[in-house]
């Protein structure tokens, strides 16, 4: 939107008189906005000053609308603007304390107020203006220049491979089994099936109280997000099992790392099965009256969840059907060959094994995946591979066998297991912001990297792809948008509805980030939906955060400017701001 057009929006609010206007019908069809510019003295080029009304629908003192048949006069950005003195003198600005007006309508003051910050919001962001976002769009925290990176490391699991929600589905049920058969549980659990959608990643696990929630960047429970098994948990409830707030504190929270030791919180996309799973055991318990332990449940399903991977099972299914589980690798062959080609230099640290991998590279890729890499780490055991300092690296032979030897440097086209960051950077000589690491997981991909040894970081967030394009296509969601009149309230619930009827967007609260997006802003440069969108950027492109105004800034929306102010900002001193 052009600022010409904000200014105009600017000056509507900023001059409304609302004398007699009455609070507008909650309709959606309701955008005729009645305002009213006050008098301002303008300055035409080579002329004298002279007033002129700027007002869409004018109404006077005693609350009747004022009709002029000569069309609306609309205030340019080019022409200067000046509160008209008092007694006519110009460039005096006139206090509202000088006023000689009949004293407003608190009321209809405060609907009129309400209704142009409506229409401010539709002119700055018209329905069709959703239609902008783009899923391939790589979005920087912080100002990361490619043209400096000249190492490119990968995560594997949903970085370089993506993989579809049928293996989502082969977690949850393998894992349901484990809890059958291997701990004991009721055989009624098989009645419950994996629920795709039911869980977002981020949330929060109260391990004590079994609730899986979704708390804010600020540590506050977003209310109507609380559930207990299947069911959602009132918000007068969550207040009293929380002693009366939505807070939850520090000291009891999930910790740096998200692990406990009363709260934990799933930031790995694996842990989606795993939230399912647990919200299905707990609904079962609760439905059938049966009592039964939180921690002992939130344990057993951990450790079955953990059976899933130990014991190869996720592997082996991948493995035996890339077809159905892999998705989209064509895009990682056409990064590759593109950052090979302008001779970037490539590493891939994954705890996964090195079967699993090159079965999935060699279907992605091709058989002389391994040519593209100068090195190779699989096993790696993050995050502790970037914390440990001692565990060596081991080399594999090509059957995958475990060789003796010392390692003293690192070669391309050789498979290591294990080892440490400490031993990587001393051998490879890789530092800094030269180097640019691509991960899922904030906490075990991610953070160590940017805080401890000033790596550049790049989020792989394959939820942004829906929760972009869920603006662009889906009818309801468009709706959403589209009806700005629908009371704050509704308008917070069907937003959350959109993105996921439990808990909403992975990113929001009901007004803050979520702590997942406090986490990705914090420990990522930048962060896209695949690997894939690198191919939309030249590798010389500098992403730059978008500069967005701290609270005491001049900000943009109106509420900002002036509510909890005794003083209306005069339009002389507004054009100012930019």
């Amino acid at each position: 939107m052009s600022f010409k057009a904000v200014s105009a929006a600017v000056t509507r609010t900023l001059w409304t008189r609302g004398h007699g206007i009455p609070p507008l019908a909650r309709s959606p069809k309701v955008n005729r906005l009645s305002t009213t510019c006050s008098l301002l003295t303008v300055r035409k080029q080579g002329g004298e000053p002279h007033e002129q009304s700027c007002s869409d629908d004018s109404d006077g003192a005693n609350g009747d609308v004022q009709v002029s048949s000569e069309p609306p006069h609309r205030c340019e950005t080019g022409e200067e603007k000046r509160a008209a003195g008092p007694a006519g003198v110009p460039g005096v600005k006139k206090r509202p304390n000088a006023s000689t007006a009949a004293p407003v309508n608190k009321t209809s003051y405060l609907w009129a107020r309400y209704n142009d910050t409506k229409r401010l919001v539709h002119d700055l962001i018209p329905p069709g203006a959703c239609n902008l976002l783009n899923s391939s769009t790589i979005y920087a925290n912080n100002e990361v220049d490619l043209s400096e990176v000249d190492i490119y490391g990968f995560d594997y699991d949903y970085t370089l491979a993506m993989y579809s929600n049928a293996l989502n589905i082969m977690i949850f049920n393998k894992a349901r089994s484990f809890l059958i058969e291997h701990f004991k549980y009721p055989e009624g659990l098989r009645k419950y099936d994996y629920i795709p959608n039911f869980t977002v990643r981020g949330l929060h696990y109260d391990i004590q109280k079994g609730l899986l929630m979704k708390i804010d960047a600020f540590h506050y429970i977003q209310p109507g997000t609380v559930y207990r098994g299947l069911s959602p948990v009132s918000d007068e409830e969550v207040l009293q099992l929380f002693g009366g707030t939505y807070h939850v504190p520090l000291q009891q929270d999930s910790g740096f790392y998200g692990k406990g030791p009363k709260v934990k919180q799933f930031m790995d996309i694996f842990s989606i099965p795993e939230m399912t799973l647990l919200a299905s055991a707990n609904d079962f318990f609760i439905t059938n009256g049966i009592d039964y332990d939180p921690v002992h449940l939130f344990k057993d399903i951990s450790e079955a969840i953990g059976m899933v991977h130990l014991k190869g099972y996720m592997y082996k299914w991948v493995m035996e059907d890339l077809d159905k589980f892999i998705l989209r690798g064509e895009e990682t062959d056409a990064v590759l060959h593109r950052l090979v080609k302008h001779g970037k230099k490539m590493f891939l640290i994954t705890n996964s094994p090195f079967s699993f991998v090159d079965k999935g590279m060699t279907y992605m890729v091709g058989k002389n995946w391994r040519d593209f890499f100068d090195v190779v780490i699989v096993q790696a055991e993050k995050p502790h591979f970037f914390t440990d300092c001692i565990k060596p690296f081991r080399r594999l032979d090509a059957n995958g066998d475990l060789m003796w030897e010392k390692i003293t440097s690192l070669d391309k086209g050789q498979i290591y297991k294990q080892g440490n960051l400490f031993d990587f950077l001393r051998l490879t000589g890789w530092r800094g912001s030269r180097v640019l690491y691509f991960g899922d997981h904030l906490y075990s991909d991610l953070a160590d990297l940017m805080l401890r040894h000033g790596w550049r970081t790049a989020a792989i967030v394959p939820e942004l792809e829906p929760e972009t394009n869920v603006t662009n296509r889906d009818p309801e969601s468009k709706r959403v948008f589209e009806e700005w009149q629908i009371e704050r309230e509704e308008l917070k619930v069907m937003t959350k509805n959109v993105f996921n009827p439990q808990f909403g967007s992975i990113f929001r609260t009901c007004h803050n980030p979520t702590y997942f997006s406090r986490r990705l802003s914090r420990f990522s440069d930048v962060y896209m939906a695949s690997i894939s969108c690198l191919l939309n950027y030249d590798l010389d492109y500098t992403f730059y955060p978008r500069r967005t105004p701290l609270q005491h800034e001049a900000p943009l929306w109106m509420d900002q400017l002036c509510t909890g102010c005794t003083k209306t900002p005069f339009l002389a001193e507004m054009s100012q701001i930019r």
